[in-house]
């Protein structure tokens, strides 16, 4: 599993969800075991992956992706709630621990 956030530099609601993803990540031991990844969407090859899922002006986008790379929660324009990120990540690293 691994969490995805497509987002723009210039953006305070792109920062917020990148450093409440880092540190929730962190908090609950996680770090090492599900990889974050920001996709800077003014540039070139930012704006090719975030058209592979569907991303364009709504920022940011995070995104929870599988050990096959399918889509497992989304959220688009806003920060997830650490209250909606925390269940998904938890049933998502007891599942990979089995």
């Amino acid at each position: 599993m691994d969490v995805v956030i497509f987002g723009k530099l210039n953006c305070g609601k792109c920062a917020g969800a990148k450093e409440r993803v880092t540190v929730l990540i962190e908090k609950m031991g996680l770090a090492g075991k599900v990889p974050m990844q920001f996709v800077n969407l003014d540039t070139f090859e930012g704006r090719a992956e975030g058209a592979f899922y569907d991303v364009y002006d709504a920022v940011p986008v995070t995104i929870v992706r599988s050990e096959a790379q399918e889509v497992l929660f989304r959220w688009e324009g806003t920060m997830p709630k650490t209250e909606e990120l925390k269940p998904v990540l938890e049933n998502a690293n007891r599942a990979a621990a089995h």
